[in-house]
């Protein structure tokens, strides 16, 4: 999605020039919060006394596990991104498609498929968990949000209903994903057995 990974693995590079450095870079491929549940795990892998040889395999192992499902509610912020043609963007509005999308195995946004109005296209973010998620017991299940809590309130009680997860932390989208997806989007985060 972004030049940071190279930057990352150069920067890596000059740096572990200096005995006793040991910097490990790795391509998430991931973005906004299912980079960030990647980071908590690792964390959370840290503090239990992992090495960081096992924290970078850990990552390198369940990375393409890492699940992004996400829906926007203004197609305009897809079209100016050029996700999608002015065209489709002013229909689909006409129509109120919503598209839901994930990211694949390469880190590629990509839209999966289209629900006619936002409360179907939400309940499909949470049927995608339910096809894919493993062990909801032991997880922590992150959300994104472009400032419609109310909306992620009604995915939260959706997967309560069903699944006693540890934990459902939501957050904001920041400026940067927030510019290309627009007010509304929907972001949801789990690990199932694939991506």
């Amino acid at each position: 999605m972004s030049g940071t990974y190279t930057s990352g693995a150069t920067a890596a590079g000059m740096l572990q020039l200096h005995e006793g450095q040991k910097i490990m870079t790795i391509d998430s491929l991931s973005a906004s919060m299912g980079l960030g549940l990647l980071i908590h795990k690792a964390i959370q892998l840290r503090d239990s006394g992992k090495t960081i040889d096992e924290v970078y395999q850990w990552i390198k192992d369940n990375r393409l596990k890492m699940n992004h499902w996400f829906t926007v509610d203004d197609l305009n912020y897809l079209q100016r991104g050029g996700r999608i043609s002015a065209g489709a963007a002013w229909f689909g509005g006409i129509l109120s498609i919503k598209p839901v999308m994930n990211m694949d195995d390469e880190g590629r946004l990509i839209p999966r498929e289209k629900k006619i109005g936002r409360p179907k296209a939400i309940k499909r973010l949470f049927e995608k968990m339910e096809a894919m998620i493993v062990n909801p017991e032991e997880q922590e299940i992150f959300i994104s949000h472009g400032d419609c809590m109310d909306e992620v309130q009604i995915l939260i009680d959706m997967i309560r209903s069903k699944y006693q997860v540890k934990t459902i932390i939501p957050g904001y989208v920041g400026p940067v994903i927030g510019s290309h997806t627009g007010p509304g989007v929907i972001a949801l985060f789990f690990m199932g057995e694939h991506r």
